[in-house]
């Protein structure tokens, strides 16, 4: 399967313990994320479901640069010249993969927690250390989106200095990237929770940030990693904040 509509417009695409979303309001569509490089078929697997293609995409809204929500959307530009927008702070990032700077030492951390290892051996498989950076990103302000303004950009930094959730109103959704995730792909724990510090880059910031997610009230969360969560927001949000940061 390539996609599920998890939501009436809310299609979600599930690869190598990642997630992305493609989400549908008439004939405006935007896509949340991408995944890995290898995710790409399965994007497009989408597209064409909804009897589509890169080119009917009005906007790539990414929560943040990381390799693994990049996904191969540098060449998807290049290709068919497709917009990509990103919070100011994490443009160098997005432009540049591999030049972020994570709470302690990535492989390190990975080497000594084997719970993580299945996840990170998906996401090498499936591209993680070949990702192109984006040539051209655009400035995503905070507010709503204007190509489909039922989605509110909502800064949640920590992850990243320019992380940012998408709250969509008329579905009651709340799209968090990595600001709050139900899988820690570093760790192996699931769960509402802030993925551990070699992913994040400011824990204590990316604490702070959940009061955002919880203040939109959101019935359903939808994460970068995991399985949506349909409690509630707010319990997402505080049931995260109660957690150790590995």
């Amino acid at each position: 399967m390539s996609a599920q509509e998890i939501l009436p417009g809310i299609h979600r695409i599930a690869h190598a313990a990642t997630c992305c979303y493609l989400v549908q309001r008439g004939d405006t569509l935007v896509l949340v994320d991408a995944c890995l490089p290898r995710s790409r078929p399965r994007i497009e697997a989408a597209l064409r479901s909804l009897g589509a293609g890169w080119r009917d995409v009005d906007a790539v809204v990414l929560t943040h640069g990381h390799f693994d929500h990049l996904g191969d959307l540098g060449n998807v530009q290049r290709e068919h010249d497709v917009p990509v927008l990103a919070a100011l702070g994490d443009v160098r990032i997005t432009e540049h993969p591999y030049r972020y700077r994570p709470g302690v030492n990535r492989l390190a951390f990975i080497a000594t927690h084997p719970g993580g290892w299945p996840y990170q051996a998906q996401m090498i498989a499936n591209g993680a250390l070949k990702v192109p950076g984006v040539g051209h990103v655009e400035a995503l302000p905070e507010g709503p989106l204007a190509v489909m303004p039922e989605l509110h950009v909502l800064p949640t930094p920590g992850h990243t200095d320019g992380h940012v959730a998408l709250h969509h109103v008329a579905a009651s959704a709340v799209l968090t990237g990595d600001a709050l995730v139900t899988l820690d792909p570093y760790t192996g724990r699931r769960g509402p929770r802030v993925v551990a510090r070699p992913g994040t880059r400011r824990p204590g910031q990316a604490r702070e940030s959940l009061a955002a997610i919880a203040a939109t009230e959101a019935d359903v969360v939808l994460p970068g990693h995991g399985e949506p969560w349909t409690q509630g927001a707010r319990r997402a949000a505080e049931l995260a904040a109660a957690e150790p940061i590995g």
